[in-house]
């Protein structure tokens, strides 16, 4: 009979796991009590933004990693070419008011100097130098 009374140990593993599932239970307890990010604290706790708001900002976050995580291809791409213009824009940016600059420096020479035996070449040179302030243009007068 004493081989019959000692207990299974099946029972014994299942009592175990018993026995943790329940402990399982205080971990979730343990997560909801984490801190809160100093910027919810501040904008939403102390200042009082409304919860939609911060349900919004939230949803943002989790759509925005979920964007860079399938998207790291097109995303790094996009980012290259948006420094390249950040890059070039100052050049393109000079060389326009240069064009700028030159064709306002023609029509004033054309037009206050009466030049009329410069060609295309000379009339360029005399307005790029002006617009880099240059005073060739006041000499030939003189």
């Amino acid at each position: 009979m004493n081989k019959k009374e000692k207990s299974d140990p099946r029972d014994v593993r299942n009592q175990n796991f018993q026995a943790k599932t329940m402990n399982t239970s205080s971990n979730p307890k343990k997560n909801k009590d984490k801190e809160l990010p100093w910027w919810v604290e501040f904008l939403f706790v102390q200042i009082g933004l409304p919860d939609k708001l911060l349900i919004k900002i939230l949803k943002a976050k989790k759509k925005s990693k979920e964007l860079i995580k399938n998207d790291k291809k097109s995303l790094l791409t996009f980012m290259f070419v948006v420094a390249l213009f950040t890059y070039f824009y100052p050049v393109i940016k000079h060389a326009r008011n240069k064009l700028e600059c030159e064709a306002i420096a023609k029509n004033y020479i054309i037009k206050n100097k009466n030049l009329i035996q410069f060609n295309k070449r000379e009339l360029k040179m005399l307005s790029t130098n002006f617009c880099y302030g240059g005073r060739e243009l006041y000499e030939i007068e003189n």
